[in-house]
């Protein structure tokens, strides 16, 4: 490739990188001079993209919103980490993601470099499990919901209970969390008066309410710490208490963040509180944290564990 064209490629780069740019800080990062970056911008324009110049001290440049790019400007490390993050796709509960993610794999790979196409096809082939039966989320709502929280937009729906009944709910959403493999909204509820979690997969019919709310400081300023603690104060199935043979800072390590309640005990061990509705996924947990464990409650999981167990020495012979 000549320079001229490198120097192009890699100006459409830097304008697709940050919105604005001052013309003496693209010189410098392209190192050459300002009246060499004028030239290229002129000719990225007749070869069809709307660079838009900044008026200022220094003036500067910006490409304007919308303008398609060239996938061949991804590097080697972004073109992998995209063809990761798109085969992870499948593990998620967005309803009919997986077809689209892999669609936008092929897509990809027929427009890369054949050094880069081999990489991504590498990460193509790696087999990855399909996550459980569990609840799906329609994409529309997710995507509703996002532009409401960015817009600061209030939202009504219906939202279905743990116990199955349904009533219509008016939100300011101030958040969307992924966790444990499923959706969350955090939000202002207005006619309650007070923050609350919302699982998305229960949320049916959500429209714009067309009435706009300031931005509120939720309390602790964490989202997902804000989700993870409304599951341990709600009710759940099964709680549990465990004792953990390694020290607390490992296991610490081993659990995601609000999963658990982790004290040490000694040095050498730990005690473990955690809860959930699904009495295997919660014995599977356990299972994950690979350590030695002491089952104090509830008796229906050292039941499933020693199922379990039994299953796993068949399976090993």
């Amino acid at each position: 490739m000549s320079g001229t064209a490198s120097r192009l490629l890699e100006l459409l780069s830097l304008l697709q990188a940050r919105r604005d740019w001052p013309g003496p800080d693209l010189a410098r990062r392209l190192e050459v001079s300002e009246r060499t970056v004028r030239r290229d911008v002129d000719r990225l324009r007749r070869l069809g993209y709307p660079v838009e110049s900044l008026t200022g001290p220094f003036g500067g440049y910006r490409l304007a919103a919308g303008t398609a790019m060239p996938p061949l400007l991804l590097d080697e490390d972004e073109a992998v980490a995209i063809a990761v993050g798109l085969r992870t796709a499948a593990w998620s509960a967005v309803a009919g993601i997986e077809e689209t993610s892999l669609r936008a794999l092929v897509k990809l790979e027929q427009v890369l470099p054949a050094h880069l196409r081999a990489q991504v096809q590498a990460v193509g082939a790696t087999a990855m499990p399909r996550p459980g039966d569990g609840p799906t989320i329609d994409p529309q709502h997710l995507a509703m919901l996002g532009a409401a929280r960015r817009d600061g937009e209030r939202v009504r729906f219906t939202y279905r209970r743990r116990d199955g009944e349904t009533a219509r709910r008016e939100v300011e959403p101030h958040a969307l969390v992924a966790l444990h493999r499923r959706w969350y909204l955090v939000a202002w509820d207005v006619a309650r008066d007070g923050w609350r979690t919302f699982r998305i997969d229960r949320i049916a019919d959500p429209v714009a309410a067309s009435v706009r709310f300031p931005p509120r400081e939720l309390p602790g300023g964490d989202p997902v710490a804000f989700v993870s603690e409304g599951q341990r104060a709600g009710a759940k199935g099964y709680e549990a208490r465990v004792t953990v043979r390694a020290p607390a800072e490992v296991v610490l390590r081993r659990v995601s963040r609000g999963w658990a309640d982790v004290t040490a005990i000694d040095a050498d061990s730990c005690e473990l509180r955690t809860g959930d509705d699904d009495l295997g996924w919660l014995a599977l947990r356990i299972v994950m944290l690979d350590a030695d464990v002491v089952v104090h409650e509830p008796p229906a999981l050292r039941e499933r564990l020693g199922e379990m167990a039994d299953r796993l020495a068949r399976a090993a012979g």
